[in-house]
């Protein structure tokens, strides 16, 4: 740590080490804003800065960087997107209670040697998706920060649109390839 910069590492349960992480990388920037007393930091994981400001709302706002949305591929019998947020992603649009049958079979699928996070999205209206979550090296997960940005940009391709996961909503703004991720870090006492 110098200053109002921290490198981190993320180890997943499995013991692989994940390339990004969106709500790992929040957490850290809370802790480091804190302790630094400052309102913006810098939080760098797998080769990508995430730039990170303290909101007055005591949300976090991250700019995560480039996001790639892939052409739309058939997998398994299912019409997939892969995105990259920094790690991968496989993106399905559906039912998002469908996840446990889908996650396992897409993280492991030879179309992905080093495996990918997978997430069943739903399009509720304009600018809001329901979405389940199955991390890669973790399983179903309540949220994830890469995930409502891959399913975002999947989706919606720019613009502002809220993500809501079984464990809370994440805000994901998308301009021109890029992305910020906006959403609670808060301490559990």
């Amino acid at each position: 740590m110098a200053g109002q910069d921290v490198d981190i590492a993320i180890w997943n349960p499995d013991g692989s080490i994940a390339e990004m992480s969106g709500n790992g990388t929040r957490i850290a920037a809370r802790w480091l804003a804190e302790r630094a007393g400052a309102e913006k930091v810098v939080v760098r994981t797998g080769g990508r800065a995430v730039a990170a400001r303290l909101l007055a709302n005591g949300r976090i706002e991250q700019e995560v960087g480039a996001v790639r949305v892939f052409e739309r591929e058939r997998i398994a019998g299912l019409d997939v997107t892969p995105v990259s947020v920094g790690n991968p992603h496989a993106v399905v649009l559906g039912d998002p209670d469908d996840l446990p049958h889908i996650g396992p079979l897409l993280e492991t699928h030879p179309r992905f040697p080093k495996r990918t996070n997978v997430q069943v999205a739903r399009v509720d209206a304009p600018g809001r998706v329901t979405a389940r979550v199955w991390e890669r090296g973790v399983g179903e997960t309540q949220s994830s920060g890469t995930s409502a940005v891959a399913v975002a940009a999947a989706t919606h391709g720019e613009g502002e649109v809220v993500v809501a996961f079984p464990g809370g909503e994440l805000d994901v703004r998308l301009a021109a390839g890029h992305a910020w991720l906006t959403g609670p870090a808060e301490r559990a006492d």
